[in-house]
């Protein structure tokens, strides 16, 4: 896709990832809108960035929330061509059987439901313009499972299924569907994580990881490239492929039952 000129609104845009996907995309030429909840931080980006940059305040939990950002953003730039879910929290390292349920209900809600909602106020559009793209942030752990990530966990796996989906249904109308499965990276995940009421335990947290500029720099490649995962950890490739091996060896002896193969129009294609 040509970035030049497009429309590019990002969730979480006032820092970390976020901020990084759109200073990539703004060197490459498009109109770029950092939307976050921290309305402050986001202008403060977007006064650095100049005249094709603009902040808005966005809870993506909220709907009526995300229809008002659509009407700004047309008003100041036009239609959303290239659209970054982006904004979550991390998780609060508790066992799925003690975590407190408002920790789960509010990082499934801002992680998967969030997305959901960017894709139903921007989608449309792109189908009337035959042309666009959408990047979800995951992360490694919805490609593979960790211990005390378990809510963290359901809403990245979450991502990546419904990415899937949407780059299948999508694809005939000509707009492309990336997934950022990012491994540790240098951002403020942890105070976002904490206003949200979610406490961490004392550990290390993802600041010692890798620069989000790089981040931003293969999220930009993926959406010239139309990539379906954009991978920034090749360190993870063993795990991620012994989860794939036991999926596999779970077919041996399963058995075959004519009438379910999957119809073509629904098949995933990575390329």
């Amino acid at each position: 896709m040509e970035i030049a000129g497009a429309i590019a609104f990002i969730t979480g845009g006032a820092s970390g990832i976020g901020l990084a996907i759109g200073e990539a995309l703004h060197a490459a030429g498009a109109q770029v809108v950092l939307a976050d909840i921290d309305l402050a931080g986001a202008r403060t980006a977007a006064t650095r960035l100049g005249e094709r940059a603009m902040a808005l305040a966005l809870d993506v939990t909220e709907r009526p929330a995300w229809e008002a950002a659509r009407k700004a953003v047309e008003a100041r730039f036009g239609t959303v061509s290239i659209l970054v879910n982006n904004a979550g929290i991390g998780p609060d390292l508790q066992p799925l059987d003690t975590m407190p349920p408002g920790n789960f209900d509010r990082l499934v809600a801002i992680k998967l439901t969030g997305t959901f909602n960017g894709i139903q106020t921007f989608v449309p559009e792109m189908r009337q313009l035959g042309t666009g793209h959408v990047v979800n942030t995951a992360s490694m752990a919805g490609l593979m499972a960790s211990a005390r990530l378990g809510a963290y966990t359901a809403a990245k796996f979450a991502v990546v299924g419904l990415s899937e989906v949407l780059r299948a249904e999508l694809a005939p109308a000509g707009i492309g569907v990336s997934v950022l499965c990012p491994g540790l990276v240098a951002t403020n995940l942890a105070a976002t994580t904490e206003r949200e009421g979610i406490t961490l335990p004392a550990i290390n947290h993802p600041e010692q990881g890798m620069d989000a500029r790089l981040v931003g720099e293969l999220v930009l490649r993926g959406i010239r490239e139309n990539r379906l995962y954009i991978i920034t950890h090749a360190q993870y490739l063993a795990n991620v492929t012994a989860r794939a091996d036991g999926l596999a060896a779970a077919f041996a002896d399963a058995p075959n039952h004519p009438g379910g193969a999957i119809p073509p129009e629904a098949e995933i294609s990575p390329d």
